[in-house]
């Protein structure tokens, strides 16, 4: 960083006060994902299916805590699904139907990066379905998740709630960092446009699907930092787990067996350019 920069960074920190120390987060963030390889580990060892979903406004930071609860964990274990658009086929199929075919195995946990709760919030907004097609999803949701969950599915729901004044903030720096860029779709945009009708169509959903069986936890999100910790903490207070006993692991020593390697002139190597 150079000290322009340092300088500009100073100053932001500045003006936020309330701002997480980074040394600490880091540190709480590395503990806590620690604690989520230990989950992970009795998710396998008890064979449970955890069903874990993350709905919220565009740049929320849905996909920032993602990231971090999966950095250290299996990807055969804890997997993150984040469906596109559907196809044609998909479409005629009943609703539920695609999003059932990512639902987890005996000992594994699925991340929905958005869910079925597309239908309550951007395809109702955007006009994408009809209106008895949305009604009948706000009346089926709470039946088909209490379905998975008399299976024995572990459904948790999280909401990252954002002020527009941050979405907006995180937009800017989306269209200004080439590298994130590619996160700022046209739909993304036109969400700026019907913030009002985004707000009245959370709270309708949450007025259908925040049950006592299956209720939502909202996650304050203008703060990345504090909502990734916050999140990833009250996800281990969730699923009570223990430390699965593991077998001390002891390599064996290398074969001892005569074996001439081919050259290593008929190899193609990578240019060492650093």
């Amino acid at each position: 960083m150079s000290h322009k920069e340092k300088e500009k960074q100073h100053k932001k920190d500045q003006e936020n006060p309330d701002k997480m120390d980074k040394k600490f987060y880091e540190e709480e963030l590395r503990a806590l994902q620690l604690e989520l390889v230990k989950l992970q580990e009795w998710i396998k060892y008890k064979g449970l299916r955890v069903v874990v979903i993350f709905e919220g406004r565009d740049a929320a930071g849905k996909g920032g805590v993602i990231k971090r609860i999966t950095e250290l964990l299996n990807p055969r274990i804890c997997r993150i699904k984040a469906l596109g658009v559907p196809t044609e086929k998909e479409k005629t199929q009943w609703y539920f139907q695609r999003y059932v075919a990512h639902l987890p195995a005996a000992g594994e946990m699925a991340l929905f990066d958005r869910s079925w709760y597309n239908r309550a919030g951007v395809e109702h907004v955007m006009g994408f379905c009809t209106e008895p097609e949305y009604w009948d999803f706000l009346r089926s949701c709470p039946a088909f998740e209490n379905i998975l969950i008399r299976s024995g599915i572990i459904l948790i729901k999280y909401w990252f709630s954002v002020s527009d004044k941050e979405q907006e903030r995180r937009f800017q720096q989306r269209i200004n960092d080439p590298t994130k860029t590619w996160k700022l779709s046209p739909m993304d945009v036109n969400s700026r446009q019907k913030w009002v009708e985004y707000s009245k169509a959370k709270d309708d959903m949450f007025s259908y699907t925040d049950t006592k069986e299956s209720p939502w936890y909202v996650v304050e999100a203008d703060d990345k930092h504090r909502a990734r910790l916050n999140c990833i903490s009250h996800l281990l207070s969730k699923i009570p787990y223990k430390v699965v006993p593991q077998e001390p692991i002891v390599l064996p020593p290398l074969e001892n067996k005569k074996y001439v390697r081919p050259p290593i002139s008929e190899q193609s190597f990578v240019p060492n350019k650093y």
